[in-house]
């Protein structure tokens, strides 16, 4: 699992991924309709939309010649589980939250 998060925090990462999934939640779109907003060449955009297939927050399938793509909501179960666990601190306890994950940290190089 910890691989698992650690693919998908890493693709939420990026901005421009987050705003491809933010307009995936709308509908599915085709490869250059998702290109269109963006200042950057369709390879760049391909290039991130592997990266959100890897994490397995998207799926792409070919419909003609055209490539479209699926936003994969039951991607993030496991990161929105292992958010949860963070609800026991208070928003301004940012010091419990750094103690918390430096356990975490130690606990899981063990």
């Amino acid at each position: 699992m910890t691989q698992t998060l650690d693919t998908v925090f890493a693709a939420l990462a990026d901005p421009t991924r987050r705003q491809i999934l933010t307009m995936l939640l709308e509908d599915d779109m085709a490869v250059t309709d998702v290109a269109e907003p963006f200042d950057m060449s369709l390879a760049a955009i391909s290039k991130h939309l592997m990266i959100l297939a890897a994490a397995g927050l998207i799926s792409q399938e070919k419909r003609g010649r055209v490539k479209w793509c699926k936003l994969e909501p039951d991607a993030l179960k496991d990161a929105s589980v292992w958010m949860q666990a963070f609800g026991q601190f208070e928003a301004i306890n940012l010091d419990a939250f750094e103690r918390f994950l430096k356990n975490e940290n130690l606990t899981s190089d063990q």
